[in-house]
């Protein structure tokens, strides 16, 4: 087969999608069975087949879709997210928040996050650290390549202002990628970022131990600023929040006492 480095040179040009960004051996794997399901004895044949056969070039962008993730998770909460949270941080801390989106994984959080921000702030405004422990999702982030199901709960307008499509998948726009600043981060061993007016951490820590738990919410009330927000997931419950600083706001947001 024809080497594998020019193939990822020919995918960057067609599509923009940088498959670096992906671990090499499982996607070579799926793509060599691409390759012989169209009968293609190299990769160049193959890239000639994507460029001419619209089915088969939405066939492979479909292979290179993240799944997993999904934009506005739980509506209701990014409602008031936006409604009674946004305004009032800002009218706290002012326009330039220092807000971290823990445990990121593929990127729908933090990219939903300056959308929310975007309706009261200019992009300019708003820069969001985003983390994760595992280098290749956040690689994949910075990507930005959604299946439909991912970004089915972004509001229409947005879904339209900040959204490309690309086969079957959705790209999301430079603008707001410019805004996610993305880190390798571990919860459980790194030192934690100082002085946020925000954090939000969701559906993470259900796969964390109670004395893990207890540790990392520990650790984000002393990273936020007084009357600084911990915004949490909707499987996820803070025990003993009085006693590690917070006062619960709502079910998913609690405020740094």
């Amino acid at each position: 087969m024809d080497k594998y480095e020019d193939f990822k040179k020919d995918v960057y040009n067609l599509t923009k999608i940088d498959l670096n960004a992906y671990k090499e051996q499982q996607m070579k794997r799926r793509i060599d069975s691409l390759i012989f399901k169209h009968n293609c004895k190299t990769y160049k044949d193959y890239v000639n087949v994507i460029k001419n056969d619209k089915d088969a070039f939405e066939e492979f962008v479909g292979f290179l879709t993240i799944n997993v993730s999904e934009f506005y998770r739980n509506p209701e909460q990014w409602e008031l997210f936006v409604n009674e949270f946004v305004p009032e941080l800002i009218e706290k801390f002012g326009k330039r928040l220092t807000i971290w989106s823990a445990a990121c994984s593929t990127g729908d959080e933090p990219y939903s996050l300056v959308m929310a921000l975007s309706k009261f702030l200019d992009l300019s405004q708003i820069k969001i650290i985003a983390t994760d422990i595992d280098k290749q999702i956040l690689a994949q982030a910075k990507v930005g390549l959604y299946s439909e199901k991912s970004i089915a709960n972004v509001p229409a307008e947005y879904k339209k202002k900040y959204f490309t499509k690309v086969g079957p998948s959705y790209q999301i726009d430079e603008k707001i990628k410019k805004c996610v600043d993305f880190r390798q981060h571990n919860l459980l061993r790194d030192k934690y970022i100082d002085n946020c007016d925000l954090i939000v951490c969701r559906n993470v820590l259900i796969y964390f131990t109670d004395e893990a738990k207890f540790e990392v919410y520990g650790k984000f009330a002393q990273s936020l600023k007084e009357k600084g927000i911990l915004f949490i997931g909707n499987t996820e419950q803070i025990i003993d929040y009085a006693t590690l600083g917070y006062k619960r706001r709502y079910s998913f947001y609690y405020e740094k006492k």
